[in-house]
């Protein structure tokens, strides 16, 4: 189940390398010789189809908390599926929980706070920035959609107000300096196993990378390059907290937690956690 399970390949003009990466899945689950039906839509779990197990990529359903919906029509009809239970498929889907967790297991994260919608929109509740910066986002977003920054509270307010009027909860935090660094993994024998830890190397680490251009929806004119993080002192210490932070949510099958990482400073600071 994929939104462009049934396209032929190639970009889409809205999801962008998305669709690349639908149509590679299913063509590697063919390639096992599995018995494979394909659905773009949920309707396909409202009555109990005749299959036996669901592979779900079918991620932003347009609608709040839509991550838990295949899930939670899985275990109804008692269907076994990839990746983890409902609960926290929704976890993973809310930054501001995930970032609880994170406080739980000890992993370090940027202080935050999550204005609900139709909740207040308070100034007492902005977390500190010391560089004067602020990051604000839908707390349900992927791929940074809508991601913008603001230099005072005005601005984040404006920022908040528009999120809200798309009918999503915001998240604000300060501004991080540093790389996008992702350690991913998977559930073997019930244990969270690491697979090797990659990092986006920018030339400039103070701009907001957007939803078009890691689609690949706009042309991206900074040189950026997907790597292999081999870093000799951080390395080590990113997987350890990373792998604190799994241990949290097994069994989910794979999922990608993700860092930020100020190689000057050394801070380390957990940002979300993609749990597909």
């Amino acid at each position: 189940m994929a939104k462009h399970a049934l396209f032929g390949g190639g970009m889409h003009p809205e999801d962008g390398n998305h669709a690349i990466y639908h149509h590679e899945v299913r063509c590697t689950l063919d390639g096992l010789g599995l018995n494979l039906q394909l659905a773009d839509k949920r309707d396909v779990l409202y009555r109990k189809p005749d299959a036996d197990f669901v592979f779900p990529l079918l991620n932003r359903g347009g609608f709040v908390n839509s991550e838990m919906l295949i899930p939670i029509l899985c275990n109804k009809h008692g269907i076994s599926y990839l990746g983890a239970m409902p609960f926290l498929r929704g976890l993973g889907d809310d930054k501001s929980v995930a970032k609880l967790v994170a406080l739980h297991a000890g992993v370090p994260t940027a202080p935050w706070f999550c204005y609900r919608r139709g909740g207040p929109v308070e100034q007492r509740n902005l977390p500190p920035a010391p560089t004067g910066r602020w990051v604000i986002k839908p707390n349900a977003s992927s791929a940074s959609w809508e991601v913008s920054d603001a230099y005072d509270w005005q601005g984040v307010a404006n920022a908040i107000a528009d999120i809200h009027g798309q009918g999503h909860d915001a998240i604000v935090e300060p501004y991080l300096d540093g790389y996008d660094v992702q350690c991913a993994f998977i559930t073997l024998d019930g244990r969270p196993i690491p697979l090797p830890i990659l990092w986006y190397e920018r030339e400039n680490t103070q701009k907001l990378w957007t939803y078009y251009e890691k689609r690949d929806l706009v042309q991206n004119t900074e040189k950026a390059a997907l790597k292999r993080f081999d870093h000799p002192e951080f390395a080590q210490k990113i997987m350890l907290l990373a792998r604190d932070y799994a241990r949290e949510l097994v069994p989910f099958d794979y999922g990608r937690i993700e860092f930020r990482v100020d190689l000057d400073t050394g801070e380390i600071n957990f940002i979300e956690i993609n749990l597909n």
